[in-house]
Parts: C-alpha cells; sequence; structure tokens
C-alpha cells in the first residue's frame, strides 16, 4: 500500500471519528427531525432535565425508558436505565390531568376508554393539535382478538393539553419533558418503548379497594385486572421488565 493510500485512509477515517464526535454533542433541538412545534424553549427543557437527572444521580441522558400509568391513581411514572444490566430507577411521576371513560380495557370504537394493557411508543408527532404526542400501539395483539373485530378504535396518545376522549393527557410542561427523554431512548436504540397501563396501583390499598369495589359483579375484568397486576408485581420486585406474550385466546402471559 503506498503512502498516499494509508494517508488518504487516515484522513477518512480522522473524519468519521470527528463527524461521530459532533454528533454525540449535539443537542435534542438541533436534531434535523425535530423542528416546527419544538421550539427553541425546549433547549430550556432539555437543560432543566439534564440537571434533574444530575440531582438523581442518573446518567444522562437515557438509553431506556419505561411508562406506567395508573387510571384511578391519575399517575404516570417514567422510569429510566442507562446500562443493558442495570435496572430500572424511578425519575418522574406525572400528574394526568384528564381521561375519560372507566375502569377497563378498551373494546371499541366511540367507548371513550384509556386501554388498559401492554403498549409501546409508535408514533412521535410533534405537530399534534394537543402540543405534542407519543402514539400507543393500540390496538395491540390481545386488543385484535379481544375488541370489536371491525371498529376497535385507534389513535391513542400520551400528550400536553388537558382534554381526553381516550388518551393519556398530561398537560404541556410535562410532555415536553416526555418528549425529549422517549426522542433520547430511541435515539440510542430503543426501538420499543413501554407503556404499561394499569386500572389501578395496586400497592395502593385505597386504589386496590377501588378497584375490587368497581369490579366486584363482573368476573372477567377482575380476571382481567389479575392478569395485569402479574406484570406489575413482577417489575415491582426485580425492577425489570418481564415478557409478555400473548395466548390464542388474548390473554397476556407473563414471564
Amino acid at each position: 500500500m503506498t503512502a498516499l493510500r494509508i494517508k488518504i485512509i487516515f484522513l477518512i477515517l480522522f473524519a468519521i471519528a470527528v463527524n461521530n464526535i459532533l454528533l454525540a454533542q449535539t443537542s435534542f433541538i438541533s436534531m434535523p427531525k425535530l423542528t416546527g412545534k419544538l421550539y427553541d424553549g425546549l433547549n430550556k427543557v432539555e437543560d432543566s432535565l439534564k440537571k434533574q437527572f444530575e440531582a438523581k444521580k442518573i446518567q444522562w441522558p437515557p438509553n431506556e425508558l419505561y411508562i406506567r400509568s395508573f387510571k384511578y391513581d391519575r399517575l404516570l411514572e417514567v422510569w429510566v436505565k442507562s446500562e443493558d444490566k442495570e435496572t430500572f430507577k424511578l425519575f418522574k411521576t406525572y400528574k394526568i390531568c384528564m381521561q375519560s371513560g372507566s375502569m377497563g380495557p378498551k373494546r371499541s370504537e366511540g367507548d371513550y376508554q384509556v386501554p388498559e394493557g401492554f403498549y409501546y411508543i409508535n408514533e412521535f408527532n410533534q405537530n399534534s393539535n394537543y402540543h405534542l404526542a407519543l402514539g400507543l400501539n393500540y390496538p395491540n395483539t390481545s386488543d385484535k382478538i379481544l375488541s370489536d373485530s371491525f371498529h376497535p378504535g385507534n389513535s391513542i396518545y400520551i400528550h400536553g393539553n388537558c382534554v381526553s376522549t381516550g388518551c393519556i393527557a398530561i398537560s404541556d410542561a410535562p410532555i415536553e419533558e416526555l418528549y425529549i427523554l422517549a426522542t433520547y431512548a430511541k435515539e440510542n436504540g430503543q426501538d420499543f418503548i413501554p407503556v404499561h397501563v394499569f386500572p389501578v396501583k395496586y400497592s395502593v390499598k385505597k386504589s386496590f379497594e377501588y378497584l375490587a369495589q368497581a369490579t366486584k359483579e363482573n368476573q372477567l375484568l377482575q380476571k382481567f385486572a389479575i392478569n395485569l397486576k402479574e406484570a406489575y408485581d413482577y417489575f415491582e420486585d426485580k425492577k425489570k421488565l418481564p415478557v409478555i406474550l400473548v395466548n390464542k385466546k388474548g390473554e397476556y402471559i407473563i414471564n
């Protein structure tokens, strides 16, 4: 190999290395795909997130995100971790300012129900009518078996503002933080950011008692709620995500 070729190869490798460093230093708001409604003010939100992570001794930015939502308690938890071998740490709990429907899963279009079950983020919408929005993959495999086969409904989001017809509304400031966190997790390779929606926070006595009262006349709803609780208990014990499958009846199998 000639000296000239060696020099050219070296310059190419050097350029790639410099480019990778610049990409690593790129701020959230300067990423080309994040435009439009993600105005300059989100840089301040990102700065605030960095300080919050530092205060909690959590590495920034997160590589993985896990979101849990609780209907009755009107809470949305955001758990994060930076390394595969780590367990999840609770970063923040947001209040759900508005949601429609009652206990139980979503089963048809127009029922105004917030879904219950195990989902993941499948859409980043920076042009939402509700400030910013993160879409859920409803109907999932279970829903497609158990819901109205022709009109199960769709377009379920976690979003800003404070309006809901089946979505999870957490208002504008919280969705800005969550949108940034989810974007970083996606950029860092987490293609499926899990969102688990539970009827109640099972460890809260008042909430569990409410669930028991609300479902006492409906054995199917009771069975469904207990099925979801298996995943809740698994995570509470291990701070790791369970493997969740769906059988031919549409029931969740928790491993």
